[in-house]
């Protein structure tokens, strides 16, 4: 192999892939790779960060080995990845791409990264950005763990990020609570505050409501619209606690439309999708329904793993796999959660000085496996708003028909009775008109297959909790 130009090769692959791919996404996850040198019978190409480089690896790796078989007429060309750092070059402003060990580790990343600096002291020093006041330097791309649920929502929140105003604009993320919406919209802001010198406001739905009732009374709502039209990137979170409040809605429209006309690039977080925002202004719920929406979906059991895996190695924590898989498998409703469950026994093992095992793990989070889910909320509450969902009644759900326009709605209530209460299967039996235990079961069972199958019965059974809570809430 040491007599082919495998350089060539990998540049006639990349024409193959920019074709193939489109160029946006090439563009996205191929520019920033650099052929380094080429080792036994295989090429090794640099990447920017472990983020990258795993995320090409997962998704081109074999489309890329396919092309470089293809470029080498049919000879099987293997591939490796390195890990970039940047250093300044002899002339302010030049920089050329120097690899490093090729560590998932982003702390050793950064060392590496120190130490070549250090080994050429006419380089000028690139001074490190303040962080941003308003948004969390943790919430990066490097700590957001993707799976099935949210891929994606993040592949396009990092398209965003490299061309802010120019793609996907406006941006909707929505979701239940603790599923990461408000880490991957920071992950935009952080990226593009840390790579360009655009302009990043983060505010919270709530803040932004209290700064326009604030600049009414002070008399300066030219500040306020000045600060939130001249901007490069903004991102507003938890946008349906603007519901039933006109004035800041009005606002909210006109300063969409400002930096929407701009080409500046607009992000927003919701629990709901824009459709089921109520007394929310028509024009308003127009133009996020025009906006690229994702949807987040609770981590499956795999990504549970990678998310209490990453966190403990983050904080320094020795966590068994066995209560890693514990807690995986018994919290399942968000990553909130999860996170809180780990807190829980690095606290404990930190407070105490000893390790954590499975028996620690049982007992300290026996609370939070016993939890009910929601111990007052009424099956009749259930039955109702589902019913009216599809257009039913109450005893329709709980009588004897069997037509198929029945049936499923009500193997649905079932289903949604049993992950929203306490009751077990033989009480649900018996609120659905005295039904047998293995019956509900059954239905249950049918629901969860159907899941795999449609991935819109996903979001309907969101939908219709987010419904149940809020008629339960009257």
């Amino acid at each position: 192999m040491a007599n082919l130009d495998l350089k060539g090769f990998w540049n006639e692959s990349l024409v193959q892939l920019r074709t193939d791919l489109g160029e946006e996404e090439f563009s996205g996850w191929f520019t920033d790779l650099k052929y380094l040198k080429e080792g036994e019978n295989c090429v090794i190409i640099g990447a920017p960060s472990s983020f990258h480089r795993d995320r090409v690896k997962s998704r081109y790796q074999n489309t890329i080995k396919a092309s470089l078989k293809k470029a080498a007429g049919g000879r099987d060309i293997d591939l490796k990845f390195e890990i970039l750092s940047e250093k300044a070059g002899k002339d302010a402003g030049d920089k050329q791409q120097i690899p490093v060990q090729d560590s998932g580790n982003r702390e050793k990343e950064e060392i590496n990264s120190k130490i070549s600096a250090a080994a050429s002291p006419e380089a000028p020093k690139k001074e490190k950005k303040s962080k941003h006041l308003q948004m969390r330097d943790d919430f990066i791309f490097d700590r957001y763990i993707i799976g099935e649920n949210n891929s994606f929502a993040a592949n396009a929140a990092i398209a965003i990020s490299r061309n802010p105003g120019k793609a996907y604009n406006p941006f909707l993320i929505y979701g239940g609570v603790g599923l990461g919406k408000t880490h991957l919209m920071q992950a935009i802001g952080n990226y593009v505050y840390e790579n360009s010198d655009n302009k990043v406001i983060y505010t919270t739905s709530e803040n932004f409501l209290n700064e326009y009732v604030q600049a009414i009374q002070d008399g300066k709502m030219n500040a306020f619209k000045n600060k939130f039209r001249y901007t490069d990137v903004l991102l507003i979170d938890d946008i349906q606690f603007f519901q039933d409040k006109p004035g800041v809605q009005e606002e909210l429209f006109h300063t969409f439309n400002e930096l929407l006309n701009n080409k500046k690039q607009l992000v927003f977080t919701c629990d709901r999708p824009p459709s089921e925002l109520k007394k929310f202004s028509e024009r308003l719920i127009t133009r996020f329904e025009q906006s690229l929406k994702v949807d987040l979906q609770p981590p499956r059991y795999e990504v549970r793993c990678a998310i209490l895996r990453t966190t403990a190695e983050s904080r320094g924590a020795a966590i068994p796999d066995e209560v890693i898989d514990l807690v995986s498998k018994n919290i399942s409703s968000n990553v909130r959660d999860l996170i809180s469950a780990l807190n829980t026994l690095i606290a404990y093992t930190e407070l105490m000085g000893k390790p954590i095992t499975l028996e620690v793990a049982q007992q300290r989070l026996r609370d939070t496996f016993n939890a009910p889910r929601q111990a007052n909320l009424s099956l009749d509450n259930i039955i109702r708003v589902v019913a009216e969902y599809f257009s039913l009644t109450p005893n329709d759900l709980k009588g004897k028909k069997r037509s198929q326009n029945i049936v499923n709605p009500r193997q649905l209530a079932m289903y949604i009775g049993r992950e929203m209460t306490d009751y077990s299967t033989t009480e649900l039996g018996q609120e659905f008109g005295g039904r047998d235990h293995t019956t509900v079961m059954y239905s249950i069972e049918k629901i969860k297959g159907k899941i795999l199958t449609d991935p819109t019965l996903d979001s309907t059974i969101e939908s219709l909790k987010r419904s149940i809570k809020e008629f339960s809430s009257k």
